[in-house]
Parts: C-alpha cells; structure tokens; sequence
C-alpha cells in the first residue's frame, strides 16, 4: 500500500514540487492550499487553477483540497479527507508560507506582523496538531513523519523581515519540541532551512529590498545562483521516507552555502 501524505502551501513553489518529488517516491498525496489573498501580504497567493495544475499533473494520486493552514477546522478536514480517501496519513509536511516586511520592526503593522506570523508559524502548529493522532493511530513500529519548511532565515536575523524571521525561528523550536514530545514513537519531526529559491515569495522578497529581479539574490548563495523548488523538495521527500529513520528534532540546511558565510 502506498504511503500517504499531507502538504500544506501546495499548489506552487516548494509545496507543489515537493508533491511532484514524493509522487515519483511513490506516495498519494493530499495537496492543501488557501487559494485566495490574504490581508497584509502584498502580493497574490496561488489559486484554484495552480493546485488544480498539480493535482491534473498525478491523476490518481493527488487530490487537491482548498484550506487554510491557518484553521484547526482546516486542517481537521484535511487530515478527515486523506484518511478517507487513501487510508491513512503517514507524512504532514508544512510547505504553506508568507513574506512581508520592508520596514524595521517598531514600524511593521500589525496586520502584516499578524500575516506573517499566523501563516508561517501557526500554520504548522495547526497541521501538526491535526496530524499527529492519525500518525498515532499507526500500529508500531510506526514510520511517521512531520516536516516544516522553516528558511536560512531560522539562523539569521535579516534586515527589514523582523517578523518573518522570528516566525522561522519559531518553527524550528517548535519542531524541536514536538520531535521531543514524540520521541520513542517512531514519528520523527524535521525541519528544512531552504535559502533564496526561484518562487513567488522570493520574487515579494525582492520587492522588498528594491532589487531589479529575484536573480540578484543568486549573489548570497556560494554556489553562484537560486535553488530550484525541487531541491528542497528532494530533502523534504528524503525526510519523509523511511532512509531518514534516524533523524529527528533537526534544522537542515538547504541554501546553497547561504549560512557558512
């Protein structure tokens, strides 16, 4: 029987690829994403037609959901839905996420702190929460696994993004404390710390610093250029499968060298 999973933020980006990376692994999966704009980020979310493009790209083995992250009530159909039409959740991977700022933190308003809080970091919290008594319900030697995408930004302190910055420092707490919280029960819990990927949201992250194109952040990274939504994403598979069995309560790096330097 194939294994399951659940990723949030889907239907582009990270999300989306990472769906594309576990279908090749083998995995149903049951793609979320909000689909509509969400007050205090200044530029569009993805919508129906771009999860519908990903689901169209796996027939039968992806069903797409609109939902948001951010909804206990969400998350609870979402975890309900995957259970009922593949039999079981096995992965939840906490893909969705949001960019603003441009000002100093003494200066970012509420709505925009409130946006980029709830999305990157309560967004995680609400999946994980819905996800983690199906993952329980598996009989032992259970194989569960939970991933956030959290950012290089978890390690750094970058000017203008104060709240986003935070926000990815506190996954990574969380994700630690919940791998503690579930240590002996064979569910494990990571998360990837991507640096400047070719997305949406580094598109918004150039606009924020007044850059001519997300290409000139190529120049942070020692490799010389983007990361490719795929290759976070083939960490996020690898941390889904079974190979990642003795991994847990980490923060991985996948940033091209953006924190060595």
């Amino acid at each position: 029987m194939s294994p399951v999973a659940l990723v949030t933020g889907a239907a582009r980006g990270i999300g989306a690829a990472t769906v594309d990376a576990l279908v090749a692994d083998g995995w149903h999966v049951l793609a979320v994403d909000r689909c509509r704009d969400i007050e205090g980020i200044p530029y569009a979310m993805a919508t129906p037609a771009d999860l519908d493009a990903v689901v169209d790209r796996h027939p039968g083995r992806v069903l797409g959901l609109v939902g948001d992250a951010r909804s206990a009530q969400d998350m609870a159909l979402a975890v309900e839905t995957a259970v009922a039409q593949f039999g079981a959740v096995d992965a939840a991977v906490a893909a969705a996420g949001v960019i603003a700022g441009g000002r100093p933190l003494w200066a970012t308003p509420d709505d925009v702190y409130d946006a980029v809080l709830s999305v990157n970091l309560d967004g995680v919290r609400r999946l994980f929460t819905a996800a983690v008594p199906a993952l329980l319900d598996a009989p032992e030697p259970r194989h569960g696994r939970l991933v956030a995408v959290a950012s290089a930004a978890a390690t750094l302190g970058l000017p203008k993004l104060a709240a986003y910055s935070a926000a990815k420092h506190a996954v990574v707490g969380l994700v630690r404390g919940i791998a503690a919280d579930l240590a002996a029960s064979g569910i494990t819990a990571n998360a990837i710390c991507p640096g400047s990927t070719r997305t949406s949201m580094l598109d918004a992250s150039a606009a924020i610093y007044d850059l001519r194109s997300a290409d000139d952040f190529a120049a942070q990274q020692p490799i010389g250029r983007l990361l490719e939504p795929g290759e976070p994403a083939a960490l996020i598979a690898w941390l889904c499968s079974s190979a990642s069995s003795g991994v847990t309560g980490a923060a991985l790096a996948v940033d091209g060298g953006m924190t060595t330097v």
